[in-house]
């Protein structure tokens, strides 16, 4: 690159720039790291103190917000507003169907679902929830133990996402707003006024959650990965060897997104669905088949059968208080705020590449065909490990006690025949999933700091991707992983607020869309229209659009 085109791509990156959003997000997040590298024990016991509070006293409302959610998206799925097109009427998606679903998909919670898929039900099957109300390492405890996996990772959590998503995706191409969060509030301050302060708080709000979430699951997947390595080798990478392996982790992620979204994270999330698929149905064949598929028919029927119960269930009864119960708000309601922490990279993702589609499509393809690929995964991998665990083949729980949930699969696939290769395409698996989720919430992160920019420049990419790179080395280093996360997953509670707003938004501007539908089919001239049909009513003062 010659000077004059190195000083273009950094006068480009220093233009596109929404200075107040990039910087105070900027700099409320790197104020949160000092303080957990510096006082990581007063910053982890603040943290820790306002997730129990948001868990016990506001619990109730996590549950609430989730179920209206999820009943929304129900009446897109079947109701007449899921024809509604993101976009012109005739405009094609942008994606095929199979590369819509991959990058969505990896996108997703699926690194958490390849770091809990081997983890959670074992938690569940000694440390029985009380909505279940069995023994704990019983049959019963298997059953519930599976039953809640799909509970936590099935259609709530990617309900969450796609709430968030669709109304973006509307304004953005229908009305050529913004692609960032606060453009679900464009019905009551108008498009015109999304530079106000309640929308730049928003923003900065999302861009901490994004920063947060994505170092998370750096970490997170990161110490999977590094467990992984020394459960392979037998040695110890030490704080170097976590340094460089987040660092090549980082450069992978930041190069798969500073190709875009057509050369980088589509590639890739293709290599990543087929990886997820041959590993899934190789555990299945070479696992207990039977037990797997009767325990998890038995669970998928109790987890459809019970989620009405389960989606308000606060295990009051068993709390002293009367309020949340340990094991929900350790569990569920934690899942549910971190959900609604993720929704602002992940539904501004879904939103870039929704382009072109319906309302139906996007909440069928986000939610429905996401759940189901995802049920067979927990049913696999949750099966597995209780049956190797209750018959001796691997003590999967003591594993998990000595080097933490991280561990848990590389016992689970060890027990396996072809044990050997199943844990190093588990470690290939885990490392790709951790690249598409870092490279979409990063893109999320330079279209929430760019002002909406639907594609931002590769400066803006790269910059966000080693700057998150370094916080998530400097966090494991120094232990600061799960206090960060305490603090994004409080961003949840906000989101959550954002999220039943993204509802009320969409039921106003499709409505509106569906009376006008309604009144040409009539052949009623709209007030204001000069006879003419098509016209569509106005977003909160935005010029009327012509279709």
């Amino acid at each position: 690159m010659s000077e004059s085109d190195a000083r273009g791509a950094i006068g480009e990156f220093v233009d596109e720039l929404d200075h107040t959003v990039f910087g105070i997000g900027f700099a409320v997040a790197a104020i949160a790291v000092v303080a957990f590298i510096l006082r990581p024990d007063t910053a982890s016991t603040y943290m820790n103190d306002a997730n129990d509070f948001l868990w016990t006293a506001l619990g109730w409302w996590y549950l609430l917000a989730m179920f209206v959610l999820v009943v929304f998206v129900g009446f897109l799925i079947f109701g007449p507003w899921g024809n509604i097109k993101l976009g012109d009427e005739d405009e094609e998606p942008e994606f095929t169907f199979l590369a819509y679903f991959a990058m969505l998909y990896s996108a997703g919670i699926a690194a958490g679902i390849v770091f809990w898929g081997p983890a959670e039900a074992i938690f569940h099957y000694d440390a029985v929830s009380p909505f279940v109300g069995a023994e704990s390492q019983t049959p019963a405890a298997a059953v519930g133990a599976i039953q809640y996996t799909f509970f936590h990772w099935g259609i709530s959590a990617w309900t969450a996402y796609v709430v968030m998503g669709l109304p973006i995706a509307y304004y953005a191409y229908r009305y050529d707003a913004p692609l960032r969060i606060s453009t679900v509030i464009a019905p009551w301050i108008g498009l015109d006024n999304l530079d106000s302060p309640l929308a730049k708080l928003i923003d900065i709000l999302a861009v901490f959650a994004t920063i947060g979430g994505v170092a998370t699951t750096l970490g997170l997947v990161g110490s999977q990965f590094l467990v992984g390595v020394e459960w392979t080798t037998g040695t110890s990478v030490g704080d170097l060897g976590t340094i460089l392996v987040i660092t090549g982790l980082t450069v992978a992620f930041t190069l798969s997104v500073a190709l875009g979204v057509e050369r980088g994270i589509r590639r890739v999330s293709y290599f990543n669905m087929a990886l997820f698929a041959v590993m899934t149905v190789a555990t299945f064949l070479l696992g207990p088949t039977t037990y797997i598929m009767s325990t998890g028919t038995e669970a998928l029927g109790a987890y459809l059968n019970q989620f009405v119960t389960m989606s308000f269930y606060t295990g009051a009864a068993q709390s002293a208080s009367g309020g949340v119960a340990g094991w929900v708000g350790g569990w569920t309601i934690f899942y549910w705020a971190w959900w609604f922490s993720w929704t602002p990279f992940v539904g501004l993702f879904i939103a870039r590449i929704s382009r072109g589609r319906t309302v139906r499509q996007v909440a069928v393809t986000g939610v429905l065909a996401s759940t189901g690929v995802t049920i067979p995964w927990f049913a696999t991998m949750g099966g597995t490990a209780i049956f190797l665990q209750n018959s001796g083949q691997a003590d999967i729980l003591t594993v998990v006690g000595n080097l933490g949930e991280a561990a848990s699969g590389y016992p689970l696939f060890e027990a396996l025949p072809l044990g050997g290769l199943l844990t190093a395409m588990f470690l290939v698996l885990v490392t790709t999933f951790l690249v598409t989720s870092a490279d979409s919430s990063t893109l999320a992160l330079g279209m929430l700091t760019t002002g909406g920019a639907e594609r931002p420049s590769t400066i803006n990419r790269v910059i966000w991707g080693f700057l998150i790179g370094a916080l998530a080395s400097l966090l494991m280093v120094t232990g600061g992983v799960d206090a960060l996360q305490a603090a994004a997953i409080i961003t949840g509670g906000p989101f959550s607020v954002v999220a039943v707003l993204a509802v009320a938004s969409m039921a106003v501007s499709f409505g509106r869309r569906r009376a006008l539908f309604l009144r040409e089919e009539d052949g009623v001239d709209l007030p204001g229209s000069s006879g003419v049909i098509g016209r569509e009513p106005e977003v909160a003062g935005e010029p009327q659009d012509d279709d």
